[in-house]
């Protein structure tokens, strides 16, 4: 069963972000100086697969706890401030609100970041029909069957209801949500330095997606090599970037290896011997040209190290991956930004902060892009 596209996003009292609501394409840009709230819009995003994952207070807990990543400028006074994310895809939203415990109410640790709210509908008739509606510990899921459950005091705080509730026979629309947003993957650089994961060989494992840290890559295109048994359109990025350079790759043992083979060299260089722009690249082709894409993927300043002369080739790769996924980068590369914007299609969207606050420029309070 094909995933939902993501249709919109929600972000509200994330660190520089007060609320922004806004649509999502087949592929978004977003383009801006640094300190405006790019990353902002990338890591809020990140926390919505943590949440289907069942890992969203931890992950919050691990970046700083709450009071990190709430809302940093003014505040009404006697009003709580919740994080709040929501995400449509299809016909389905889904919400989430996190925040700290109540004193003598919940049960958890002092300061220790708590599930608020949740909700799942089914959205595009007359009126939402509600799927999942979560407040505290307790929830009301519509079963497929069209009864409605109720299941009181059974949730923990660090815990959200989208993990939890598992059984995809008896609630199909929540299971479709968390296996959707469990399958985005988010791609904040690439470690290239001498211990990094992507100089050493992978395992020898049929890979079809690149993970997080780029850790499998020589497993990704073994995959492509030796199961797709196509390697055409990372042959023809590697010509793109690096004329009348060729890609080799290999299993010997239990591990996968490539190197790169330069037209004036008499051998070829191993993963260990590549530079940094270079090596970058390939972790960037393994995630955008993989034997099966994320039904999303998220970079974050994909053109870190990466020499001027390679933007435009990543921008055509960018676009043949719109084609299977739908792709999200934020970057500070202008030069980039119009590269994109020629070969792809991606209308640039510029990232700005007013008194503390992101915004982005064009898009209305109702959530659309007045050019659109």
């Amino acid at each position: 069963m094909s995933l939902p596209p993501l249709v919109s996003v929600g972000i509200g009292n994330y660190r520089s972000i007060r609320s922004l609501h806004l649509p999502v394409g087949a592929l978004n840009v977003f383009v801006g100086l640094n300190g405006t709230g790019k990353t902002n819009l990338y890591s809020a995003l990140a926390l919505l697969r943590e949440a289907a994952q069942g890992r969203i207070t931890r992950a919050i807990a691990e970046d700083g706890g709450v009071a990190s990543v709430l809302w940093a400028g003014e505040r009404r006074k006697g009003r709580p401030v919740r994080l709040d994310l929501s995400a449509r895809l299809g016909d389905l939203s889904y919400s989430i609100a996190v925040g700290l415990p109540k004193l003598g109410s919940d049960a958890a640790l002092p300061l220790e970041p708590l599930v608020k709210e949740e909700r799942l509908a089914l959205t595009g008739g007359r009126r939402d029909v509600v799927l999942m509606e979560r407040a505290g510990p307790t929830a009301t899921l519509r079963a497929a069957d069209g009864r409605r459950i109720t299941y009181a005091n059974e949730l923990l705080g660090s815990e959200t209801a989208l993990f939890a509730f598992r059984d995809g026979a008896r609630f199909p629309e929540l299971d479709i949500i968390r296996r959707a947003l469990a399958d985005w993957r988010f791609h904040h650089g690439f470690r290239t330095d001498r211990e990094a994961p992507l100089r050493r060989p992978a395992l020898a494992l049929t890979t079809p997606t690149l993970a997080a840290d780029g850790s499998d890559l020589a497993a990704v295109f073994a995959t492509l090599s030796a199961v797709r048994g196509d390697t055409h359109a990372l042959d023809a990025a590697i010509e793109d970037a690096f004329p009348g350079t060729r890609l080799e790759i290999s299993v010997e043992g239990a591990n996968a290896h490539f190197a790169l083979r330069y037209p004036d060299l008499p051998r070829a260089f191993a993963a260990h011997e590549l530079s940094d722009g270079t090596l970058n690249y390939l972790a960037l082709m393994g995630a955008l040209l993989a034997y099966r894409l994320p039904a999303f993927v998220a970079l974050n300043e994909p053109e870190a190290s990466l020499h001027p002369d390679l933007l435009e080739p990543l921008a055509r790769v960018v676009a043949r991956a719109c084609e299977r996924t739908q792709v999200w980068i934020v970057t500070h590369s202008e030069r980039f930004a119009d590269a994109l914007e020629r070969e792809a299609g991606g209308v640039p969207r510029r990232i700005v902060k007013e008194r503390g606050e992101t915004h982005i420029e064009g898009l209305s309070v109702t959530g659309q892009f007045l050019d659109d």
